[in-house]
């Protein structure tokens, strides 16, 4: 195993742990949770249980050789369709004025979800 190869695979296992444990608050604080998603969506509470499952399966699959590669395409896709909700987030705690409060982790947040991506494309690749 080269060294790229190796990275690839830490890669991977973190990427399945962060996976994992960030789908953890979709179902023990989904009040809190809920409120990112925007309220003019139907079955909002059963898209964060979903996503949470999704978000969960997909990093305990990442984790598994045979299916890494479309775990990794999932992830990603995944991180696409929630990107509106991290949007809106955004946008609702700056007209809720909490903006002051949550600046920087909303500055930081929308940038990280392309880092996110490319991560899970990258580590689909051999």
């Amino acid at each position: 195993m080269d060294r790229q190869q190796k990275l690839k695979k830490t890669s991977r296992i973190m990427q399945g742990i962060l996976y994992m444990f960030a789908s953890l608050p979709h179902f023990v604080a989904a009040d809190v949770e809920l409120a990112i998603i925007p309220p003019f969506l139907p079955f909002r509470r059963a898209a964060l249980y979903i996503t949470g499952a999704l978000e969960f399966l997909g990093g305990l699959v990442l984790l598994i050789p045979r299916f890494r590669q479309r775990a990794s395409w999932g992830l990603a896709a995944l991180l696409v369709a929630i990107w509106p909700a991290n949007v809106y987030h955004a946008i609702a705690d700056r007209r809720a004025k909490r903006w002051p409060k949550t600046r920087v982790y909303h500055i930081i947040r929308q940038p990280m979800q392309l880092v996110l991506i490319t991560w899970a494309l990258w580590a689909a690749r051999d």
